[in-house]
């Protein structure tokens, strides 16, 4: 009896591999603290030494114009002249001795409201308005010019000759006026954009076809052509220290939680960067935590799904130039979400909204598995199928990590080339150049057939998550999997998804756990979670989003 005791006695590297597993996740947290402490302390010490470039500004704001026609015109020319768009008329009023100059950047600024609306009314006034206008004071000149011969909507002015460069540059149309102590801001940037389009990167079945494009004014006007709605409120921003953009924080003022609202807003202060040429700059700024694989933002293309959002109690960031809004905060199970879930019936939506959770299980998962049984637990398989695999390994020379590495980088790079190439050529590039990588791989005993049917079953699980980031997550972390599994077999395995859920459940999104509603435990948002269940059923907001109004009307 004690001999077989003995015998089921595991070998002594199961007990060293045993006492070294604590010692992986307290090295990895130890890491990860240091780096978050060193990351504090160079953000506090760019605080403490601000920027040279910050006096410099404040003179520049400082600037006023003069009211001196020729002295102010000199000045703005000095300025701008070495722009080879900058472009500038000058002109009398017709029947007076009034000069007028107008200034502009050649395609950013439209050439029918320059002719029409503003050289036409200006240099063809009537007989009884140039007896107004001869001579006069400037105040009464400013008033007559923009009371009565200006029709346009979007005119404002300025006595601040850096406010006027600045604006100038971005596409609005300048006007200095002789006698008028300021100068007039008209129009609107109107730079060349493309057309509403269907979303590239969101592809649905069933739903609206409509997508953000660059230019911010479409895309709030996408928002409001939603529905009539006189809560949706637009707060505008400013970001970019040298090219300045305009930024939109859009949310429903009687759903969104005031202290929400607040802490995005206290983070958008912050934002100190010289340009942000995409959302995605503003995304990776005002994130909770910068180490993790998770993002913590959701980026989309859809109006519908920014709309969702909105009512279930979030908010929105749209940024001029960038088709992509950002939602915030966002939970793990938003982004295995896609709006085909709702536009559908529930029940074929709860079932593809399970198979998704089955296939981020997959992509993360299956390559590892294969390593840790292969190399460590053949026990655990069934002897027909360990038969099978062994007969499928015969002649292979490299151990199981190696050979799904190379399997695995070769996807990654097909797949990466396969996005680089022109469109036309990009998707068959990709799928006759996995067939005929696996197939010469496996010609030449370099892998196992077993190990393509892994590889292929997890490069298409990874196609089916709906967010696209949030699949790259999965396969950077898929490739820390199979080295736990590769030095600890299954042990290491279990470890990886334990720290894994260890992090996941201390993350957090503008407050927000990030595996909400299952920790905490709400068990009124779990209509919503694993199953979309019917509308009748889903009467109120969720309870973490601390939701003013909770109930969905």
């Amino acid at each position: 009896m004690w001999r077989k005791i003995i015998e089921h006695i595991p070998d002594i590297s199961v007990f060293i591999q045993a006492l070294l597993l604590p010692i992986i996740p307290l090295l990895m947290y130890t890491a990860g603290k240091w780096i978050r402490q060193g990351l504090t302390r160079g953000l506090d010490a760019k605080k403490d030494h601000p920027s040279s470039n910050t006096n410099r500004k404040n003179e520049e704001a400082t600037q006023l114009l003069s009211g001196h026609f020729e002295r102010d015109v000199a000045a703005l020319k000095s300025q701008l002249s070495m722009n080879a768009d900058f472009k500038s008329r000058e002109f009398v009023l017709k029947g007076t001795d009034v000069r007028v100059c107008i200034f502009a950047m050649e395609g950013l600024y439209d050439t029918d409201l320059v002719d029409t609306h503003l050289l036409t009314p200006l240099m063809h006034i009537d007989i009884e308005d140039r007896q107004s206008l001869h001579r006069p004071s400037g105040e009464k000149l400013k008033k007559r010019i923009r009371d009565n011969l200006l029709p346009i909507t979007e005119i404002s002015e300025t006595r601040s000759l850096s406010v006027m460069k600045e604006t100038i540059l971005i596409g609005v149309i300048g006007m200095f006026i002789e006698g008028m102590d300021g100068a007039f801001l008209i129009g609107s940037p109107k730079g060349k954009t493309r057309g509403v389009e269907e979303p590239i990167s969101e592809t649905l079945l069933r739903g609206p076809r409509l997508g953000f494009t660059e230019s911010l004014s479409d895309n709030m006007g996408l928002l409001r052509m939603q529905g009539m709605n006189n809560s949706m409120v637009f707060s505008q921003y400013e970001v970019g220290n040298r090219l300045k953009k305009r930024m939109i924080l859009a949310y429903l003022d009687d759903v969104a939680d005031p202290n929400l609202v607040k802490e995005v807003d206290r983070r958008i202060q912050k934002i100190q960067i010289d340009a942000a040429l995409d959302s995605g700059y503003i995304e990776q700024l005002i994130e909770d935590n910068t180490l993790s694989p998770f993002q913590q933002i959701h980026n989309t293309e859809r109006p519908d799904r920014v709309l969702s959002g909105l009512l279930e109690g979030r908010v929105a960031i749209l940024l001029d130039g960038s088709p992509f809004a950002l939602i915030m905060p966002v939970t793990f199970t938003m982004l295995l979400q896609s709006p085909d879930d709702y536009y559908d019936r529930w029940i074929p939506g709860s079932f593809l909204r399970l198979l998704r959770f089955l296939t981020a299980v997959i992509a993360l998962l299956a390559p590892a598995l294969y390593i840790s049984f292969i190399s460590f637990q053949p026990g655990l398989i069934p002897t027909k199928l360990v038969l099978t695999i062994i007969e499928t390994r015969q002649g292979v020379p490299f151990p199981s990590i190696i050979e799904a590495l190379i399997m695995e980088i070769a996807i990654e790079i097909l797949r990466e080339a396969g996005i680089r190439l022109p469109r036309p050529i990009g998707p068959a590039m990709g799928i006759v150049g996995g067939l005929i990588i696996g197939e010469a791989a496996v010609q030449a005993g370099i892998v196992s057939q077993f190990l393509v049917i892994v590889v292929a079953v997890t490069a298409i699980s990874s196609f089916a998550i709906p967010v696209y980031s949030a699949g790259i997550s999965l396969r950077i972390l898929r490739f820390a999997g199979m080295f736990s599994a590769a030095v600890f077999g299954l042990y290491g395995l279990v470890m990886f998804v334990l720290l894994l859920g260890t992090h996941l459940v201390r993350l957090e999104s503008f407050g927000v756990p990030y595996v909400s509603p299952a920790v905490p435990y709400r068990i009124s948002d779990w209509k919503d979670m694993l199953l979309r269940l019917p509308f009748k059923y889903m009467r109120k907001r969720p309870v973490m989003m601390s939701p003013q109004d909770r109930d969905r009307r």
